[in-house]
């Protein structure tokens, strides 16, 4: 590992350090002052000429601070000589923003794209991003990883001979699909219709059989859970068994914790690409690792090895 080395933004430490872990490494020394008017200085604290940096950053609460901390970093790691310099983002700022469907609005992925260019970003990694094409928005290499892997080598551990996996609509039908490859199991997926001026669309009925079944609800994350709860309501009421829920990024927003600890539903399964707070933690939530995942894509990236090998 030489020549390379990690360093951590405020969000998420303690992933930062699994993952230095994992590659051997000592954390990077930086150090983040935070003045009483709001504004930010960062000081790397350790000789970084001509390294091969790393920066661990997600987005989560406060994210707008969290967003300015990695671009200042990545401002000072340019500008003290690093060789290259890599943002590592677990959860993808602004994901969901990544069209234009109203008019006068930004498309504020891609514009976090450039942002992390401009900045001094040489590169970056990321992990399943909400729209793939978001990769597309970025002038510098950006590799793509997915959580997928470590959580069906998870869900193996225990018996789905009666499983099904189950999109909460048509829509997640293909991401759905790769839970169901990997698992060799039935897909299902619930049909939605809009009636009359009702904004939000209703279940109406499950296409495949999950009469009996222990149901697999998958998305690439949970935010307010409302798609997610009431899809677990709608399958147990068309004769399914039981029902569980499995993601990348826990969000967890608003009050959704409170929600999953009152739901029908059995248990969420999610990776930490996001810090999920001990205060929104209930008994239902297991958590994963991705640290070595993202060890091993960064010792791909530092010695030039290809990291979409990690999939195939």
């Amino acid at each position: 590992m030489s020549g390379l080395k990690v360093f951590s933004g405020s969000s998420h430490p303690s992933l930062a350090s699994e993952i230095c872990d994992a590659l051997g490494i000592p954390l990077g020394r930086s150090h983040t002052v935070r003045f009483s008017n709001e504004n930010l200085k960062v000081k790397i604290e350790e000789n970084v000429r001509e390294e091969d940096v790393f920066v661990v950053q997600t987005a989560c609460p406060p994210l707008s601070e969290n967003i300015l901390e990695l671009l200042i970093m990545l401002d000072a790691l340019k500008h003290a000589s690093a060789r290259r310099v890599t943002a590592v983002l677990p959860y993808f700022p602004y994901a969901r923003s990544d069209k234009k469907d109203e008019p006068r609005i930004s498309i504020t992925a891609r514009l976090m794209a450039d942002l992390l260019g401009a900045a001094g970003a040489d590169r970056v990694l990321t992990m399943d991003l909400h729209s793939p094409q978001i990769q597309g928005f970025f002038t510098i290499p950006a590799d793509h990883l997915t959580g997928v892997p470590v959580i069906c080598d998870h869900l193996r551990k225990n018996d789905l001979s009666n499983s099904v996996v189950v999109a909460a609509d048509v829509g997640e039908a293909k991401d759905a699909g790769r839970f169901a490859r990997r698992l060799d199991l039935p897909i299902a997926f619930i049909d939605k219709r809009r009636s009359g001026d009702d904004e939000n669309p209703r279940a109406v009925a499950v296409i495949g059989d999950i009469r009996e079944k222990d149901c697999l609800l998958v998305d690439d994350e949970i935010a307010t859970g409302g798609t997610m709860f009431s899809a677990t309501e709608f399958l147990l009421a068309q004769g399914a068994r039981s029902v569980s829920a499995a993601v990348v990024h826990p969000v967890l927003s608003g009050r959704a914790h409170e929600k999953l600890a009152h739901s029908a539903l059995g248990r969420l399964v999610a990776t930490n690409t996001i810090p999920i707070p001990a205060e929104k933690m209930t008994s239902k939530i297991e958590v994963l690792s991705i640290a070595q995942l993202i060890a091993t894509a960064i010792t791909r990236i530092h010695d030039g090895r290809s990291v979409s090998e990690l999939f195939v």
